[in-house]
């Protein structure tokens, strides 16, 4: 995705990849590209095909809430999509990030847990943990720059053999729950250096 333009790579991307004939849309002549046209796509969400096209080229100021929802409807976005298309929809972003610190208070209650605790920041990275999580997971053993959960999921063997038949699904939620994350924090360095490096070691992160 463009940084200037997000909202808008992303309703091109999915108008791309949906099948008109599973949407019951007859053609009427020779479709040049794959996917739905852009006036498909207004004419199922109600609203005019000039809107929708400065929506797609960043043109428009915002959008309304039940637009989205529309849109959301006519792009067949799930819970997750459609939540991301809304944070995407925002305008502004928040404070460049500042690594978290844990409390004393909060360290002492994690590390008295029996099973595996641990507490983790915006960006994922892990900033305290237990006994029982350092020997599950191996924390003590990742330099300190790579203590990062959703690196570990994506691009350790070990993750995979300890999740076993669920790691895809786990995988799956939380690059979900760091997306929402994402989409306020774009364009921070440390997010996007995280992005860029999880794009390069992982198949299953989206570019």
């Amino acid at each position: 995705m463009s940084d200037n333009n997000p909202s808008g790579d992303f309703l091109r991307w999915r108008r791309n990849k949906l099948d008109p004939t599973a949407l019951g849309i007859r053609p009427v002549k020779r479709r040049r590209t794959l996917g739905l046209r852009r006036e498909e796509i207004a004419e199922r969400a109600g609203i005019s095909c000039e809107w929708y096209v400065k929506l797609e080229q960043g043109r428009a100021i915002s959008a309304s809430h039940e637009t989205i929802a529309a849109l959301a409807r006519a792009l067949v976005l799930d819970a997750s999509e459609t939540a991301h298309l809304r944070r995407l929809a925002v305008r502004g972003a928040a404070p460049f990030f500042v690594r978290e610190t844990v409390s004393d208070i909060v360290r002492t209650i994690v590390q008295s847990l029996p099973e595996p605790a641990y507490v983790t920041g915006e960006r994922w990275n892990a900033l305290c943990w237990n006994g029982s999580a350092d020997r599950l997971f191996g924390f003590s053993e990742m330099p300190g720059a790579d203590r990062n959960i959703l690196c570990y999921m994506l691009t350790s063997h070990a993750a995979r053999d300890l999740f076993g038949e669920s790691w895809a699904k786990e995988a799956q939620r939380m690059i979900a729950l760091f997306r929402v994350t994402y989409d306020q924090r774009r364009g921070d360095p440390l997010f996007e250096a995280i992005v860029s490096a999880l794009v390069t070691a992982s198949a299953e992160f989206p570019a």
